[in-house]
């Protein structure tokens, strides 16, 4: 079926039809053509263009429709449509009849169409920010099971300072978080509603697009028509994301397969994650990690391409566009599987942690060290560093290592070292060196797993239920403050002085109700306090208070918030969020401002407890 027949006096030549028609790739955007077109019938409806009946039965044969589509996703390959937006109006029609040829009234493909990859690219984003956690997670774990371990660390693949592979891992954490908030701020940009924009000048029916915008659950209408139908810069910015994250995902492939390799030989390969040789049957090859690596230029190609598609375009729509498709649903698949492979192999690697240490100390990895050493007895680090320099000279002339060289070769190139340079070289004290913040003393990277394991858990609960709550939620939150305050877990507030704060209040939300709230709150000191934590009675224990005291302590992090304080009966839940028993009298702004008028104040039950950011 054809949307644009009645111009034409013969049939279109199968040889353009070929070439012309997309169904063989957007139909993936079924399930958010009927969507969309769901959003459109109840705005029709609201215009008074189709009766009540009409939008029922409209309604009736799309969720019918995505019922089946989603049985069988390819559903639509059965036809021989032009494109999926012809699909379901012909498939419609079958199923109900004429009045399906209401559906199109006042809209067109080209505003249609924008919607749907918007939909498709906001449900894809967040499978892949799934991904992209799922990573980091086995990425923590592999940092946790290895916190203590040592390997070289290198520049210009030379041996440069001995590192701990946990701090190695953790580089990649931050790499790939910085690639989730990326693709969460593109996936945000992403959600403005075209349609109502009609082809290119605005719909000719006077619609309600913030009631559409509102029903696909997107931020706001497009407020400009020509744009929204005629750009894909979101197209652009997540290729582009998708393109960063896929070589920050070869980089890490890189690595292991270096690791890995028998030159190296720190990581060791599990079966399960690797491949042999047809000929030599020694080989055991990284084949994931390399598969990886290639993909990244597959997925960087399509961030290219799709440049060029745009780069020279007028406005509006244009047949170019259609090119937006197959590369960018390509490109993020490949980068979502890579992301899902990756976090199945990490926890097959295993370190061998003597060949790995021993590699630490070969390469006079510990001449910085020396070079410090030096400085600590009042050398200037620029003769420092050249005195270290010509031991290494010597070192190599005699075959061994620096801590191996007698003392008197050492003083005779510089009277200011002494017994105590030996200490100063060994392993532990160069790692236990390097404790500024960011650095790799164990003490540090301890911490540092510490933090990215929080950050991964707010990470988690804002991608999961857990949102920053809005006007809207403001009787939601009342209704659950007022339950619990009536049971004395919470003090009263009133629904204005939540209206008020309600930039400080997160929300839990299930299947669209607000089930859950709390709220940070920062006193003046600058210390924050989490407070009017609740939810709905029956959905204790399953994760959703912990939720949002990690989303809510990640909004203190982004602040710059040092300290955050709970006040509470029950401590353990505080306790397993790593947050520690303190001391209330250490609180005087939490003292003044709400317990010198809580009715306990005289006999308090609350633990208090707090938890350094």
């Amino acid at each position: 079926m054809s949307m644009w027949g009645g111009r034409f006096e013969q049939g279109s030549a199968a040889e353009f039809r070929d070439f012309n028609d997309s169904l063989k790739f957007d139909y993936v955007l079924a399930p958010y053509d009927i969507q969309a077109s769901q959003a459109w019938v109840n705005a029709l409806a609201g215009e008074g263009l189709l009766s009540s009946e009409e939008q029922q039965h409209l309604l009736h044969g799309l969720d019918e429709l995505a019922k089946d589509v989603a049985l069988n996703p390819k559903l639509p390959l059965q036809s021989n449509a032009e494109d999926i937006h012809s699909w379901v109006e012909a498939e419609l029609q079958e199923r109900i009849g004429r009045v399906a040829r209401k559906l199109h009234t006042g809209r067109s493909r080209n505003d249609l169409v924008a919607t749907d990859l918007r939909l498709w690219a906001i449900a894809k984003a967040k499978l892949i920010g799934e991904q992209i956690l799922a990573a980091i997670n086995t990425l923590i774990e592999f940092a946790e099971r290895y916190e203590n371990a040592v390997m070289p660390g290198y520049t210009h693949l030379q041996r440069a300072q001995p590192v701990l592979i946990a701090h190695w891992a953790l580089a990649y954490v931050e790499m790939l978080e910085r690639d989730f908030d990326r693709l969460s701020q593109a996936s945000d940009r992403a959600m403005i509603a075209p349609l109502g924009c009609g082809a290119l000048a605005g719909s000719g029916i006077a619609i309600d697009r913030s009631a559409i915008a509102k029903e696909l659950d997107l931020r706001e209408p497009a407020r400009n028509s020509l744009d929204a139908v005629s750009d894909r810069d979101f197209v652009l910015e997540l290729l582009s994301v998708a393109s960063i994250g896929m070589v920050h995902l070869s980089r890490l492939s890189e690595d292991i397969v270096f690791y890995t390799s028998g030159e190296a030989g720190f990581f060791l390969l599990g079966d399960q994650i690797s491949s042999g040789s047809s000929l030599m049957p020694q080989k055991k090859n990284p084949d994931v990690f390399e598969l990886i690596r290639g993909k990244t230029g597959r997925v960087a190609g399509h961030l290219q391409a799709m440049l060029m598609t745009v780069k020279g375009l007028p406005l509006a729509y244009n047949k170019d566009m259609q090119e937006d498709k197959e590369g960018f649903f390509d490109a993020l698949e490949q980068w979502q599987r890579c992301l899902a492979i990756a976090a199945y192999a990490i926890p097959y690697l295993s370190v061998d942690l003597a060949k790995a240490e021993a590699a630490a100390m070969l390469g006079y990895s510990n001449a910085t060290d020396l070079a410090d050493y030096m400085v600590s007895k009042g050398i200037p680090f620029r003769d420092a560093h050249d005195l270290s320099g010509q031991l290494v000279l010597r070192a190599i002339s005699q075959q061994c290592a620096l801590e191996a060289l007698p003392l008197a070769t050492m003083q005779a190139v510089c009277q200011a070292i002494d017994e105590d340079v030996y200490p100063a070289l060994a392993l532990t004290a160069g790692m236990n060196r390097r404790s500024a913040l960011g650095g790799t003393a164990p003490v540090r990277v301890q911490g540092a797993i510490r933090r990215a394991r929080l950050r991964y858990q707010a990470h988690a609960a804002a991608l999961t239920h857990i949102r920053q709550a809005r006007l809207t939620d403001v009787p939601a939150i009342a209704d659950l403050i007022r339950y619990w305050a009536g049971k004395g877990e919470h003090l009263p507030r009133q629904e204005q002085d939540i209206m008020q704060a309600i930039h400080t209040f997160a929300v839990a939300e299930i299947d669209g109700n607000v089930v859950g709230c709390g709220a940070l709150y920062v006193y003046g000191t600058g210390l924050a306090e989490v407070r009017s934590l609740g939810l709905r009675e029956g959905l204790q224990g399953k994760g959703l208070g912990a939720e949002i005291v990690q989303f809510l302590l990640d909004q203190a992090r982004n602040l710059g918030i040092a300290r955050v304080i709970a006040l509470t009966r029950s401590p353990a839940f505080f306790a397993k969020l790593g947050f520690e028993i303190a001391d209330k009298s250490r609180w005087p702004e939490k003292v003044m401002k709400d317990c010198e008028f809580c009715p306990r104040k005289h006999a308090c039950d609350e633990t208090g407890l707090e938890i350094r950011l």
